[in-house]
């Protein structure tokens, strides 16, 4: 009889790589293409087809790419579009005009204790479940779908219900409430964290997860760092604490110029970073020298650039992107290998192809 591992190498490598182990080659993560032009390309699909139902298809080309793992399916928000916003998203924006609206919808929250107590442990753990083990299935034998876990993160992006300015105002006139609306948001993700730490220990979500917040911009942080530091850190600290403790690696998303607050998000616990803009600053080079509080080396989601390289090189120059990025990884950081962002249009298919064709040696 096989085992798993002789039945799934994909998981295999996958699994080998989160556990900071060496790999027979670098594993490649997918999921965020978010042009249906390649979707299509990819799997042969139709547009006709591919709006039907365009989960099945858009693993359908993720399969063509011969992708080990996948993180997660964008699908347009609207016909036409490439974006995960509607129109009707950006309505609701609008109506937060000042950032005393915003201070009233903090008041008319629950209490922390008060929004964990309602919160329904079992249902949300049979939920995950089901969904997981369903795109599992649409994913088939070959490729592992790995789930991103943002929601075990307290949110820090309200600006995308708020609109920035109301929200950056509200940060420096209010920040009491400001601090409040985390609180609020951290007792909810600690309770999303217990149960996808029991998923973990169960062996059902994968150990290397990705999760985090865009805190920054292309010139740092949105906000004083400081600020950070005294009321929102310590509030993802606490809230990853059980997926900490179930062995879990978490792996912090980072946009934009972190350099100013990436040892403030090393020391929340979290096991790897990615994403990594090196037209801000951000080198791959200085990164993978860092370790985690464990004094373990760091788990590598990317590195590779859907704003530079993927648009502007040759395919032969994204292959030496990626070959340069196993180089810097190797015996420094545990490397998969994924695209910094999302792919837009401006992303050339055979751009793409030549990304996980030089890491699977296609």
């Amino acid at each position: 009889m096989l085992t798993e591992a002789e039945t799934f190498p994909e998981k295999a490598r996958l699994d080998a790589v989160f556990n900071l182990e060496e790999p027979d080659r670098i594993p490649c993560l997918g999921g965020w293409i978010a042009d249906p032009g390649k979707i299509m390309a990819l799997s042969g699909a139709n547009e006709a087809e591919y709006w039907a139902n365009p989960v099945p298809v858009s693993i359908r080309a993720y399969q063509e790419l011969g992708l080990d793992g996948l993180l997660d399916v964008n699908v347009p928000s609207e016909r036409g579009g490439y974006t995960l916003c509607t129109s009707k998203d950006m309505e609701e924006r609008a109506q937060w005009r000042t950032p005393e609206d915003i201070v009233s919808y903090i008041e008319s929250l629950p209490s922390p204790e008060e929004a964990a107590a309602a919160f329904d442990v079992q249902g949300e753990y049979e939920k995950k479940c089901a969904n997981l083990w369903r795109m599992q299935e649409l994913c088939g034998p070959r490729m592992w779908w790995c789930p991103a876990r943002w929601e075990v993160i307290p949110n820090f992006e309200w600006y995308r219900v708020f609109g920035y300015e109301n929200y950056l105002v509200a940060i420096v006139e209010y920040g009491k409430e400001i601090v409040q609306l985390y609180e609020h948001s951290a007792a909810l993700a600690a309770c999303h964290a217990r149960v996808v730490a029991r998923m973990v220990r169960e062996g059902i979500q994968p150990i290397g997860m990705l999760c985090g917040m865009d805190i920054c911009g292309q010139y740092g942080p949105m906000v004083d760092p400081g600020f950070l530091r005294e009321h929102y850190f310590p509030l993802v600290r606490e809230a990853v604490k059980p997926l900490r403790d179930a062995g879990a690696r978490l792996v912090w998303h980072c946009d934009g110029d972190v350099r100013p607050i990436l040892d403030d998000i090393i020391s929340l616990g979290v096991g790897g970073l990615q994403g990594f803009q090196e037209e801000c600053g951000v080198r791959l080079e200085e990164i993978v020298e860092r370790r985690t509080l464990d004094g373990d080396k760091l788990l590598i989601f990317g590195p590779i650039s859907v704003t530079k390289t993927l648009v502007s090189a040759t395919p032969e120059g994204v292959r030496r992107a990626v070959r340069r990025a196993v180089e810097v990884c190797r015996g420094k950081a545990s490397l998969v290998l994924k695209t910094s962002n999302e792919i837009l249009p401006d992303v050339p298919l055979e751009n793409l192809r030549a990304m996980y064709d030089e890491a699977t040696g296609r």
